[in-house]
């Protein structure tokens, strides 16, 4: 898809759900795990605010398009205008002309010639133009109703943005709205609290740090051959731990579709740019099919999506004050495989 588009960064949420999970680095074993209560309430409104994120990402690639259905709409109007100019002003000087040679009564001016052979000639002509400028009038007639009918399109796309930005807003007020409950979640957590949770979260108790690397071995770069796919995979892995931000599409930080909409990028093809529309972006396969480069969708509503990394690995930008890493492909439920 798509245009590069200035990310959507909400600092303040976002430094301190990094903050939270990054500041407290090793923790002892004996630690105390996070409570499941509040393990599962945090992902819940994590999991709330990446809807609200791929909403808020439909509503705002809807605004863009309306956008550009505008300026569009403006360059015609604008032309046609300059179009309806020139024809009122040819007009005008042909009127204008017959007005100063005296538009008179032919029959009169016949009467009144002294030359009659010269004066047939030049009505005549006359005809002519006159029949040339009847069909320049009904031209000009039919553009003014074009021009019309345009404006009230304009209008109405215009309406539409209006809308459509309303939407925008709302759908960010949510994100930030999910994202500051997270937020307030977390702080009841202690520090080591924290850190277990961050090492836990959506990823089946695994072992270690995931932002560290993959816990299957992988198949070396040089293995995926020239694919466009394989690009893609490639891709995904130079940007292992970017932090995720909503509303990104890279090249810093990302969302989770806008890590696989730079990603594709990178290997010249483009990307619807929400989760939802990527799992149609291409042909789906069996998950025991999955190939380096194919797109990974979650969730019933597919309000998350990974690319296909190898050896039963996804590359993801999992959830804000997280940055993008390896997890196993079946860390959330309803998985759809999607080669593009």
């Amino acid at each position: 898809m798509a245009s590069h588009r200035r990310p959507v960064r909400v600092t303040v949420l976002t430094a301190a759900a990094a903050t939270a999970a990054a500041s407290l680095g090793a923790v002892p074993a004996s630690a105390d795990p996070a409570p499941a209560a509040t393990r599962t309430t945090v992902d819940r409104l994590f999991e709330e605010a990446e809807k609200a994120t791929e909403d808020y990402n439909r509503a705002d690639e809807k605004a863009d398009a309306l956008r550009r259905t505008v300026s569009q709409a403006q360059d015609s109007l604008a032309r046609g205008q300059e179009r309806i100019n020139r024809m009122r002003g040819a007009l005008g000087s042909v009127a204008g002309a017959q007005y100063r040679s005296g538009g008179i009564d032919p029959a009169l001016a016949l009467l009144l010639s002294s030359d009659p052979d010269t004066y047939l000639d030049r009505a005549s002509a006359l005809d002519r133009v006159t029949a040339r400028q009847g069909a320049a009038l009904a031209e000009l007639r039919r553009e003014q109703r074009r021009l019309g009918q345009q404006r009230a399109e304009a209008r109405a796309v215009l309406a539409e943005l209006e809308r459509s930005r309303a939407e925008v807003a709302r759908h960010k007020r949510t994100v930030e709205k999910k994202l500051a409950e997270a937020r307030r979640v977390l702080a009841s957590l202690t520090v080591e609290q924290r850190a277990d949770y961050d090492r836990a979260s959506r990823t089946g108790e695994r072992a270690g740090d995931p932002a560290e690397g993959p816990v299957a071995e992988l198949p070396p770069l040089a293995d995926l051959g020239p694919s466009r796919a394989a690009a893609a995979v490639i891709a995904a892995r130079s940007a292992i731990g970017r932090p995720y931000v909503w509303g990104a599409t890279g090249p810093s930080a990302f969302d989770c579709s806008g890590l696989m909409v730079w990603s594709y990028r990178q290997a010249g093809i483009s990307l619807p740019r929400t989760s939802s529309a990527q799992r149609y972006a291409g042909r789906q396969v069996p998950l025991s099919q999955a190939q380096p480069g194919d797109l990974v969708t979650y969730r019933g509503d597919a309000s998350h999506v990974a690319i296909y990394a190898g050896n039963g690995q996804v590359i993801h930008a999992p959830y804000p004050g997280a940055r993008v890493r390896y997890d196993p492909v079946n860390m959330m439920s309803h998985v759809t495989v999607t080669r593009v």
